[in-house]
C-alpha cells in the first residue's frame, strides 16, 4: 500500500518529466478480497518500485547539480595575490594595476611610458640633425649644407661667424644627446615604479583601515619638574597619541 501510494504521489509531480514509468492497468493488477483488503500483482510491485527508485534518483541528480552549480565571485571579498601581481606588471607593464582593479592608475603608468617615448624619440632625432649639421659645417665639402635648416632667415654662415656656429652646433648635440639618454632611464623608471606599485598595492590589500587604527594630535602642557616655579617647568607643546 505504502510503495503504491508513493508511485501515484511521485508520478503526479514528475509525469511531465519522466515517461519510463509504466502504466498501471487497474483491473489486472489490483483486486478486492471477499474481507474488503485490496491486493497487488507481485509483478507491479516490482516494477512500480523500479519505477520510483529510477524516479528519486533522476529527482537526486537534478537536485545535487543544481546544488554544486558554480557560485558567482564575490568580488568585495576578493584579494589580490602579491606576487602574481609583481610578476604581470613584469611581463606586462600595467597587467599588475588591473590585477589589482586599480585601473584609475592605468592613464598615469601608459601616460608616463607614451610621454618618455615621444621624449627619447624626439631628442634622438634632434641629436641626429645636429650631428649631421655639426659634421657638415666641419668638412671641407661645400655641397654639404644640412646646417641651413637651423638658421634664421636671412642667416648665412662664412668665415667670420663659422667657429661660433660649429660650437653652437656641437652643444645642441650634445645636448639633446643627454636628453635623449635621460629620458630612456626615466623611462626603466618608470617601469619600476609600476611593479612596485603592483606589489606594494596587492600586498595592503587586506591592511587593517578601520576606525580603530588613528593618530590624534593635540597641543600640550609638559611639565619637567626641574624648577618648583611652575611657569619654568613647564612647556607648551604638541602631543601625539596612536590607537589601535
Amino acid at each position: 500500500m505504502a510503495t503504491a501510494f508513493c508511485l501515484l504521489c511521485l508520478s503526479s509531480v514528475g509525469h511531465a518529466q519522466v515517461s519510463s514509468v509504466p502504466a498501471v492497468e487497474t483491473a489486472d493488477t489490483i483486486k478486492m478480497g471477499e474481507d474488503g483488503i485490496l491486493t497487488f500483482d507481485d509483478d507491479t510491485l516490482w516494477e512500480a518500485a523500479d519505477s520510483a527508485t529510477l524516479l528519486t534518483d533522476t529527482l537526486s541528480l537534478l537536485t545535487s547539480g543544481m546544488h554544486n552549480k558554480k557560485q558567482k565571485r564575490d568580488w568585495s571579498q576578493w584579494k589580490p595575490d602579491p606576487k602574481r601581481a609583481l610578476w604581470l606588471s613584469i611581463v606586462i607593464p600595467g597587467a599588475g594595476q588591473i590585477y589589482n582593479r586599480k585601473y584609475w592608475k592605468l592613464p598615469i603608468v601608459y601616460g608616463g611610458f607614451v610621454g618618455c617615448v615621444y621624449a627619447m624619440t624626439w631628442n634622438n632625432q634632434m641629436y641626429h640633425d645636429y650631428s649631421q649639421a655639426y659634421i657638415d659645417i666641419i668638412d671641407s665639402d661645400p655641397t654639404t649644407q644640412s646646417y641651413n635648416q637651423f638658421l634664421h632667415l636671412g642667416a648665412k654662415i662664412d668665415d667670420s661667424n663659422k667657429d661660433r656656429y660649429r660650437d653652437l652646433f656641437k652643444k645642441r648635440k650634445d645636448y639633446y644627446r643627454r636628453y635623449r639618454d635621460l629620458s630612456f632611464f626615466v623611462l626603466l623608471g618608470v617601469y619600476a615604479l609600476s611593479v612596485v606599485d603592483a606589489y606594494i598595492d596587492a600586498s595592503l590589500s587586506d591592511f587593517d583601515i578601520n576606525k580603530d587604527l588613528s593618530v590624534h594630535v593635540a597641543p600640550a602642557v609638559i611639565n619637567s619638574n626641574n624648577d618648583r616655579n611652575p611657569l619654568r617647568s613647564s612647556a607648551v607643546g604638541l602631543q601625539c597619541s596612536l590607537r589601535w
